[in-house]
């Protein structure tokens, strides 16, 4: 059944053929049509075709559904008191996660895909309708693979994160950990997942561990991607770089070296600015890495620990007051750079053939993102 959606104060469609001039390819008094979940037609409202049902935005914005890229959902517990004294003043460090492995492995399949399931609900009522979720809180062959199934009912894009740090038990013997990542692990974790990623940082995997676990992953159809400079400079980006990696995610802090590698390899660095929020971290430049020439996405890292959000509208607010970027490159970076973190180009755009994922913003244009922080403005979502 084709749906016309009509009266589009501002259609963001990412598309640069329309001729707009502009990144975002926005269109004015703008209409779409959905069927069999696809876009059919985009064009303006006057020149709009029939359809079995039609839907009035009221002049309001309609944007692509945001994509995100990168998000922990399969856990158990809460770390509240953690972030309490972040905010007293304690550090953050990613030994942190341990808390959150012994509640998840104490956790049934059902408590864990009921957690998932809300906070999936949540992210569709903030207007994102692609995601990724990594596993990454089991760090055993059982816990991880049963992590992957979960998160597998709900998204295609699934990440064994093995990898996320060396587990409780190896804690004397990180080499003996790795050896179980890279073998029993994976074999049962790769049915279920597309990627497979590490927290390439101190306190976690050095670059070689790093190395070895991204080329046992690629050795079974595993696409990589990495947790890297989130904590300090280190190798991280230089080897996904280097690797040719879709995407490396955090980037809190490059030399410029780093940057130029992002730049020629084509590798999407994915900011993820509710971290330093939760973490009171410095902020990533979104501003040097675009005007250096890297495509940029941002994500919501939504996890219990560094960064308890689910909100792009909120990561969006904090690109464009905290990291330099444009409300339009922020928007761009949230639905189109998602989509390529994700080496996808059916989503993250509206155009004829895109899988027919849309929001209406109750706001006349995207601005009202960054411009109405913390207000719910997204009034609606279609999604294939």
């Amino acid at each position: 059944m084709s749906l016309l959606i009509t009266n589009i104060s501002e259609l963001v469609t990412n598309d640069p053929a329309t001729g707009s001039g502009d990144l975002l390819g926005v269109r004015t008094d703008a209409a779409v049509v959905l069927n069999d979940g696809v876009v059919e037609w985009v064009g303006a409202a006057a020149d709009a075709p029939a359809a079995d049902e039609v839907f009035d935005a009221q002049g309001r914005a309609v944007l692509p559904g945001f994509v995100d890229s990168h998000s922990h959902l399969v856990f158990a517990g809460d770390r509240a008191l953690e972030f309490q004294a972040r905010m007293a003043g304690e550090s953050y460090a990613a030994g942190g996660i341990r808390t959150t492995v012994a509640a998840t492995r104490a956790a049934t399949d059902d408590e864990l895909a009921a957690g998932v399931a809300r906070h999936v609900e949540e992210m569709r009522r903030q207007g994102t309708t692609t995601l990724e979720i990594k596993s990454g809180y089991g760090l055993s062959v059982v816990d991880e693979a049963r992590s992957l199934e979960v998160a597998r009912r709900f998204t295609d894009e699934t990440t064994f994160l093995g990898a996320h740090v060396v587990a409780p038990e190896y804690a004397d013997d990180p080499a003996a950990y790795v050896e179980l990542v890279t073998g029993p692990m994976l074999e049962a974790a790769a049915p279920h997942a597309r990627w497979i990623d590490v927290f390439c940082e101190r306190g976690a995997f050095d670059e070689d561990q790093a190395r070895a676990i991204l080329a046992a992953g690629a050795a079974v159809g595993l696409k990589g991607r990495l947790h890297a400079n989130q904590l300090g400079e280190g190798p991280g980006v230089a080897l996904a770089a280097e690797l040719g990696l879709t995407a490396v995610d955090h980037c809190t802090y490059l030399t410029d070296d780093d940057v130029h590698a992002l730049r020629d390899a084509g590798t999407v660095a994915t900011l993820l600015p509710g971290v330093e929020f939760s973490t009171r971290h410095p902020y990533p430049s979104g501003r040097r890495l675009i005007d250096a020439g890297v495509t940029v996405a941002l994500a919501s890292d939504c996890n219990p620990g560094s960064c308890y959000t689910s909100s792009l509208p909120f990561c969006i607010a904090l690109a464009v007051r905290e990291m330099g970027m444009t409300p339009g490159e922020a928007v761009w970076a949230a639905t189109a750079g998602g989509a390529a973190a994700l080496g996808r180009t059916d989503v993250g755009r509206v155009v004829p053939g895109a899988r027919a994922d849309l929001q209406l913003l109750d706001a006349p244009t995207h601005v009202h993102l960054a411009y109405r922080p913390g207000v719910p403005l997204v009034a609606h979502t279609w999604s294939a």
